[in-house]
């Protein structure tokens, strides 16, 4: 089992900055790819970013391409979001979420296996 904690949410208005964290149990992290994901029209998970267990591979969303940035401390069982230069577009719950053991990185939803109770991003335009 894996248990999941986002954190660092907040409101604030376009064009800020924000760090999300999420702290993970178990001693299984550094093998499991990581991801974030949040509420779209239409989808009940939108992907946003995700890295693998080593922290070599990372993939992005278009939409969050080189204002999003996800890193992770496995020494500390701990992945990050930092976004930068934050849209209205960009509100949402974040949710954090881990893939199985040695699975690779994936933008599928349906490739995590545990998810966090989510943090509220609010930007205001």
């Amino acid at each position: 089992q894996v248990q999941l904690v986002e954190s660092g949410g907040g409101l604030l208005q376009a064009g800020g900055s924000l760090r999300l964290s999420c702290a993970a149990s178990g001693r299984t992290f550094s093998t499991r790819a990581m991801g974030w994901f949040r509420p779209a029209p239409g989808k009940e998970r939108e992907f946003v970013a995700t890295i693998s267990g080593s922290g070599d591979m990372t993939s992005y969303a278009d939409s969050v391409k080189g204002r999003f940035t996800i890193s992770r401390d496995n020494a500390k069982n701990t992945v990050s979001l930092q976004m930068n230069s934050l849209k209205p577009d960009d509100t949402g719950v974040y949710y954090c979420a881990a893939a199985p053991v040695r699975a690779g990185i994936t933008r599928s939803a349906a490739g995590y296996g545990y998810w966090g109770q989510g943090t509220q991003v609010t930007v205001s335009s």
